[in-house]
């Protein structure tokens, strides 16, 4: 996969997992892991498939709705990505912290929802629900926080509660933050989600 590896200069902090929304590239939340740990290793991926030319993670069939054969192959795809990049440079493999946006953060949530140990904790802005109607795996000891716009119109405020109750019921500690915004990811959001992950990380 095409990516960004920038090594921090504290070895012991999680590595930041990048992941941009439709139409991105791996250089768009850059400034996001600056503002959330700027000691932490940074990981930025390139979603593999192009709709329309533009950059994502997994397919979709319509908007919010998703190719769900496509998502479960994408999703494996990233979690194998993460086991042969944490080899190649030397980071800790569980000790990853996604930061995802839109299409991002449908994939970082679809590796929880699929994988015990791909994630330690993750920042999902604006994300939906990957999967329903599966057995998730035991999150014990992860952490999510959830950004969401109750004016989304991508999004709904009721799946973005459901994506709560559903991680919480496989164990995950999660944090839910409103915005009265739309689907856009705002400066508030992330300065929260950086507050949010120093107070897990301190």
């Amino acid at each position: 996969m095409k990516h960004i590896f920038n090594q921090g200069t504290d070895m012991t902090k999680p590595t930041l997992l990048l992941l941009h929304g439709t139409g991105g590239n791996e250089l768009d939340l850059l400034p996001l892991a600056g503002r959330i740990d700027d000691e932490a290793s940074v990981l930025s991926v390139r979603g593999n498939v192009l709709e329309n030319g533009m950059p994502r993670f997994f397919r979709r069939l319509a908007e919010g709705i998703f190719d769900e054969e496509d998502l479960i192959f994408r999703t494996k795809e990233l979690n194998q990505f993460l086991d042969d990049a944490a080899k190649e440079y030397g980071f800790d493999r569980d000790n990853v912290v996604a930061v995802g946006y839109s299409n991002g953060a449908n994939i970082a949530a679809s590796l929880l929802f699929h994988y015990e140990n791909a994630l330690k904790a993750a920042i999902l802005h604006h994300p939906m629900v990957p999967r329903r109607g599966v057995e998730l795996p035991v999150l014990t000891g992860k952490s999510v926080f959830i950004a969401a716009g109750t004016n989304d119109p991508i999004c709904s405020p009721e799946e973005s509660e459901e994506l709560k109750s559903l991680l919480e019921n496989a164990h995950a500690k999660v944090e839910l933050h409103w915005k009265s915004r739309g689907h856009q990811l705002t400066l508030d959001e992330v300065v929260a989600a950086a507050k949010w992950y120093q107070k897990i990380h301190a």
